[in-house]
C-alpha cells in the first residue's frame, strides 16, 4: 500500500518533468489556472474580510469554529470549482497534453470517436455532477468542522481526502473518454481497485492546488499525471 502512494505521489513529479521539457505546452497549460486563481483569489480574500459581517454575534469561541468550518468548507469547494473552470478554460490544451504524454509513454491509442452532438452535453452533465456532489460534501464537511476537536482534526483529513477524489475524477477523464470508456462510474471503478495509488497522487495534488498561484505551475503537471495515473488504472495496461 505505501509502495503503491508513494508510486502514485511519484507520477505528478514525472508529470512535471514531461511538460517542462516542453516550455511552450507548459506556459499554455499554466494560463488558465492563472487566470483563475486571480478570480478565486479575490472571491476567497472578500469571503475572508466578510465574515465579521456573515457570522451571528455568538459567543467568541463559536464564532471561531464557525469561521474555520467555513473556511475550510470555502477552500474546498473553491479548489473543485477551480479545478472544473480550468479545465473548461483550457481543455484543449490538456487535451494535448494527455495525448503526447501517451505517445512520449508508448501507450497512444485511437480515439473513439464520439459525435459533438452527445459529447458536450455528456461532459457538461458529468461536470454539473461531479460540481453538485461537491459543494454538498463541501457543505456537510464545513458543518462538521463546528464539532469541537473532531471538527479541527478528523474532518480536515477526511475532507482532504474527498477532494482529492473528486479532482481525480476529472484529471484521469480524457484517457478514459479516449478509449469509450465514457462514465463516471467507470472511472470511479478503476480508481477504487488502486485506492492506494489514486489517492498518493491525488491528495498532494490537490493540497498543492489549494495554495495560490501554486497551482500555475502544478496544473501542467496534474495533467500529465492524471494521464499516467490513468494508464495505470486501465486493466489492459496492467496486464
Amino acid at each position: 500500500m505505501i509502495t503503491d502512494a508513494l508510486a502514485g505521489a511519484a507520477l505528478l513529479v514525472r508529470g512535471f518533468g514531461l511538460v517542462f521539457s516542453r516550455r511552450r505546452l507548459f506556459l499554455l497549460g499554466g494560463l488558465p489556472p492563472l487566470i483563475t486563481s486571480v478570480v478565486f483569489l479575490a472571491l476567497l480574500i472578500t469571503g475572508i474580510s466578510n465574515l465579521d459581517r456573515l457570522i451571528p454575534d455568538f459567543a467568541t469561541w463559536m464564532r471561531v469554529l464557525i469561521g474555520i468550518g467555513a473556511v475550510g468548507g470555502s477552500v474546498l469547494i473553491m479548489v473543485l470549482v477551480f479545478t472544473a473552470v480550468t479545465l473548461a478554460i483550457g481543455g484543449p490544451v490538456y487535451e494535448r497534453i494527455s495525448e503526447l504524454v501517451e505517445a512520449e509513454l508508448g501507450n497512444a491509442t485511437e480515439q473513439v470517436s464520439e459525435p459533438l452532438s452527445r459529447s458536450v452535453p455528456r461532459s457538461v452533465r458529468q461536470s454539473v455532477a461531479l460540481l453538485l456532489v461537491s459543494l454538498a460534501g463541501a457543505i456537510v464537511f464545513a458543518l462538521l468542522g463546528l464539532v469541537p476537536i473532531i471538527g479541527q482534526t478528523v474532518v480536515p483529513v477526511v475532507s482532504t481526502i474527498f477532494g482529492s477524489w473528486m479532482l481525480c475524477l476529472e484529471l484521469i477523464a480524457p484517457v478514459f473518454q479516449r478509449r469509450g470508456l465514457l462514465t463516471i462510474a467507470q472511472r470511479r471503478e478503476a480508481m477504487g481497485r488502486h485506492r492506494a495509488r489514486t489517492l498518493g497522487f491525488a491528495v498532494p495534488t490537490f493540497l498543492l492546488l489549494a495554495i495560490p498561484f501554486v497551482s500555475v505551475l502544478i496544473f501542467p503537471a496534474a495533467a500529465a499525471g492524471g494521464t499516467m495515473l490513468a494508464q495505470d488504472l486501465l486493466p489492459s495496461s496492467r496486464s
